[in-house]
């Protein structure tokens, strides 16, 4: 009989064994049938078979066979990352030998546990993972998370006056300089510049500027 190579955790393979006329398998365990020449193993862990073999005059003999089982890998991705666009994330897999990623836009690599992804858009990634021959996958998501329109309306007045300048667009807002403000933070400010002066808003939507 001819060892067979090494399974997956799940899969079957084909024993075939010759030199008698009659034969007998054991244990049971995984095997589709215990007799005849032919059998199919779908052991859930490496097991050795016996098989005896018996000729017409009733001599007998036994030889064995060891049917390996390999684990399927559980490969996870880290982390599940919100990017402003133009920024890039690095994710990392985990859990098994090697790892082949798809699809290629916007990564450092295809292969590694470790790459770089600088999508234009919301992408999904997938990565297989292969450990002594067997294979899983695992996804990863990179979003793309809104950059935010910042829009203030600009004000006229006259000199000693003060205005009040708000801001749209944004979850916080950080104004500069902050010298002729009531404040450098907050939606709305007091301006009471001495003469024309352009202020700046940065306004921040989860995490984006």
């Amino acid at each position: 009989i001819t060892t067979p190579a090494p399974i997956c955790a799940g899969q079957s393979t084909t024993l075939t064994v010759n030199g008698a006329n009659t034969y007998s398998w054991s244990p049971a365990t995984g095997l589709n049938t215990t007799i005849g020449p032919t059998v199919i193993a779908n052991p859930t862990s490496t097991t050795t078979y016996t098989v005896t073999g018996t000729d017409n005059n009733s001599c007998s003999s036994t030889t064995q066979v060891t049917v390996t089982v390999n684990p399927i890998p559980i490969v996870a991705v880290t982390p599940n990352p919100t990017i402003c666009i133009g920024q890039n994330t690095t994710i990392t897999a985990s859990g098994a030998s090697t790892y082949t990623w798809s699809p290629a836009i916007s990564l450092s690599a295809t292969t590694g546990a470790t790459v770089i992804a600088n999508p234009g858009s919301t992408t999904t990634y997938t990565v297989t993972g292969n450990s002594l021959g067997c294979t899983a996958t695992a996804q990863v998501t990179v979003i793309i998370a809104s950059q935010p329109n910042i829009t203030v309306v600009p004000a006229t007045i006259c000199t000693g006056q003060s205005a009040t300048l708000t801001a749209s667009g944004a979850n916080t807002y950080t104004w500069s300089p902050s010298a002729t403000l009531s404040s450098s933070t907050g939606t709305s400010v007091s301006a009471n510049p001495v003469s024309t002066t352009t202020y700046t808003v940065v306004g921040d939507l989860n995490g984006c500027t």
